[in-house]
């Protein structure tokens, strides 16, 4: 059975899942939610979970039915509305070939979900890597990367407090009192009081623990054990809130939804290379190394500090990569034997490296930037490294992107931008030339590299020839 595109299949469907399925639902894609025989969502009146066990249900105005087969939950969405399906380990997507497969279960760990379930394999939270469990983890951390991809590495551990909402945290949580049956003593929209009994588990009392609107509550029923998640109280007193999506959950859809847009545009712009298996290879990540230590004998001065265009050289070059997404340098290290530009470099987001000797040319400057990616260890080392310089203050940001992308989706091991003829900074070098830059003596650079490997080399074409030039000498 070949893939079906615009096909997505989310494992979960607690609120913050159904908040993926409602911006996926709305953007034309066609969303099969797989659950547990019992829900356990606390936020049920802005989830689809209930539709297990209330057929179904509407989430602000997108509704969900539960069906009882593949080929039901395929019509469902045929329909215009969202499946739920009781499938606990997800095996519909071996079933039915999604294009996309998203793990919302929200557990803090990976209860199954692997990299080749699908084309496109997007985990939310902690317990994911991408690049091993998936290609793209979506950050569920409360703060300022929530809804952020992650391309490389893992999302925020689980801290086990809960983000702040009104100015509170923990205390925003209603937890089972005993083990056993719970029953709710309110509804969720409720006004209620610090102290006051929601609920009873097992027969013992559940109380609030702030003022405020029951934003969430178990439904009657469902086995609890002492101490489990029962309700949630929100003390910004909004009503209306219990009952839509969360901009938590809003923010997290959003960012599965720029993974899914991205890996199709990667998949289209590399074709069948692209595809390995039923997957798609976990994208290249690609590291910047800003070498800035060079002694400007033909300058005159130090030209990394001279003032062009009303601030100092070398923050042209930190000023156009800190506006690139974080997802085209995983990693950004600058170089320099100069303190002030070392100082700035981390408020561009670069780690700074010293560079004590800087007579014993560029080449001593790259390998120190090499050794500092090295720091990580062999399994974080990026697939590519792009050198750039930080004389050439009318490089832009857009042009650093596109040799990134040229060269990711390229399949060859160098990139170098180009200009009627002529090839300049900065330059992409794969892993596998490693050896090579580290055998680099002098004030020798990667071009003998490149001109060395015609064969393997990417050249990307820029109109503005100004792009190219670097200054090295005074006015």
């Amino acid at each position: 059975m070949e893939m079906k595109k615009g096909l997505v299949v989310i494992k979960g469907a607690g609120d913050l899942a159904s908040g993926i399925a409602l911006r996926l639902h709305r953007c034309g894609f066609s969303v099969i939610m797989t659950e547990t025989a019992v829900p356990t969502t606390v936020r049920r009146t802005a989830a689809f979970s209930p539709a297990v066990y209330e057929k179904t249900v509407q989430v602000e105005d997108v509704c969900g039915v539960l069906c009882d087969s593949a080929e039901v939950a395929e019509e469902v969405c045929r329909n215009g509305k969202i499946a739920v399906v009781v499938d606990e380990k997800a095996d519909i997507i071996r079933q039915i070939k999604p294009e996309v497969v998203v793990d919302a279960i929200i557990a803090k760990k990976n209860t199954g979900t692997h990299i080749d379930d699908a084309p496109v394999v997007i985990a939310v939270g902690p317990g994911f890597t991408a690049g091993e469990d998936c290609h793209c983890v979506v950050e569920s951390k409360r703060g300022h990367y929530l809804g952020r991809c992650i391309w490389e590495g893992s999302a925020i551990p689980n801290t086990g407090v809960p983000g702040l909402i009104g100015g509170f945290g923990l205390e925003r949580l209603v937890r089972a009192s005993g083990d056993g049956l719970f029953y709710g003593a309110a509804a969720i929209g409720d006004q209620v009081s610090a102290g006051q009994i929601v609920g009873y588990a097992g027969g013992k009392p559940v109380r609030a623990q702030i003022d405020g609107i029951l934003r969430g509550l178990l439904q009657d029923g469902v086995q609890v054990r002492e101490g489990m998640k029962a309700g949630d109280v929100d003390p910004r007193c909004e009503r209306s809130h219990c009952f839509t999506v969360s901009d938590k959950a809003s923010a997290i859809g959003g960012g599965v939804l720029e993974a899914i847009l991205r890996c199709r545009r990667i998949r289209e712009d590399r074709g069948d290379a692209a595809c390995s298996g039923n997957g798609v290879r976990p994208l290249k990540t690609l590291a910047l190394i800003v070498l800035a230590a060079g002694d400007s004998r033909r300058f005159g001065g130090n030209k990394l500090l001279s003032q062009v265009g009303g601030a100092p050289m070398y923050r042209h070059i930190l000023t156009q990569a800190a506006a690139l997404s974080p997802d085209i340098f995983s990693r950004k290290i600058l170089v320099s034997q100069y303190q002030e530009i070392l100082d700035a470099a981390s408020g561009y987001g670069f780690i700074p490296v010293e560079n004590q000797d800087s007579s014993l040319g560029i080449s001593h400057s790259i390998q120190l930037g090499l050794k500092a990616l090295e720091a990580g260890g062999r399994e974080s080392f990026p697939d590519g490294v792009c050198f750039a310089v930080c004389d050439q203050p009318w490089l832009r940001a857009e042009t650093l992107r596109s040799l990134a992308e040229t060269w990711k989706a390229g399949g060859k091991g160098l990139a170098v931008l180009s200009c009627r003829g002529r090839d300049g900074n900065p330059a992409v070098f794969s892993k596998d030339y490693l050896p090579q830059l580290k055998a680099l003596t002098g004030d020798r650079g990667g071009r003998s590299i490149i001109k060395a490997h015609p064969e393997d080399l990417l050249r990307l074409e820029i109109a503005d020839e100004k792009e190219l030039e670097d200054i090295d000498y005074s006015c």
